[in-house]
């Protein structure tokens, strides 16, 4: 219990660069997989495909894509960003505005969103895959649906257990992990269906990048702030707003 409570304090988002001549292992490969095949879903649905991308002339072909902007990501991130370490301290949530381009880091752009969002122009998908030597694209069925679940809000929960047990088992591998949402943009999924060739009535949840950090980059990994709320500031018991106590009984 206390390796799997370590291991998920220490699993992370890798975005730096990784090594595209240290492919992961089929055998490694294999483990992931499995794992996605235990996640709990809904009703059993197993709502998920997995293609698995390491042929180099498929990523070359993925990376060539230019990834759109949106507009409403702009604005929507904005109010997710802290513009100093000690601002993310702070709040607790949320994460540095030093990830993204120069243009985006300013507080006073949030009155210029739309300059701010177009000023950089859109990027090839060989910026969000930084050389990963595999990559892996999950899609669901969109015909189907979790029995009685709104919004199929059930469906989506059970790919989100897809992703943290994949997360957690490259984790214990030692393979750097990191979701990148641009695959299932509206610019980007249609022409992702045409490389891989997945049919019309499945739709990308996520993807993923998979890889081992590039030696230069290992050291920028630590330097990363990673932040949590305290129990104290999301937890109640009982009943909404009735603190819950710590260990040592203090709430």
């Amino acid at each position: 219990m206390n390796d799997l409570y370590a291991l998920i304090r220490s699993r992370h988002s890798a975005r730096v660069p990784f090594d595209p001549e240290a492919p992961v292992s089929r055998e490694d490969l294999v483990k992931i997989l499995e794992a996605a095949s235990w996640a709990p879903t809904a009703h059993n649905m197993q709502n998920f495909e997995v293609i698995v991308v390491d042929d180099p002339a498929l990523l070359r072909s993925l990376g060539e894509l230019k990834s759109g902007l949106s507009l409403d990501f702009i604005r929507e991130n904005f109010q997710q960003l802290s513009f100093s370490e000690e601002e993310l301290k702070r709040k607790k949530t949320g994460i540095l505005a030093s990830m993204f381009p120069p243009s985006w880091r300013d507080p006073s752009l949030f009155s210029k969103l739309e300059e701010a969002a177009f000023s950089e122009g859109p990027s090839f998908m060989s910026q969000t895959i930084r050389h990963s030597p595999t990559i892996l694209v999950v899609t669901y069925d969109t015909r189907k649906r979790a029995p009685a679940s709104e919004g199929d809000i059930l469906g989506f929960i059970s790919l989100g257990c897809v992703l943290q047990t994949m997360w957690l088992v490259s984790e214990s591998l030692g393979i750097g992990f990191q979701v990148m949402s641009a695959f299932s943009s509206p610019a980007v999924e249609p022409e992702v269906r045409k490389i891989l060739g997945f049919p019309n009535h499945e739709k990308i949840a996520f993807a993923v990048r998979l890889g081992y950090p590039l030696k230069e980059s290992r050291p920028e990994i630590q330097r990363y702030l990673r932040v949590r709320r305290d129990l104290s500031e999301f937890a109640h018991l009982n009943r909404y707003g009735e603190g819950f106590p710590s260990v040592s009984g203090k709430s």
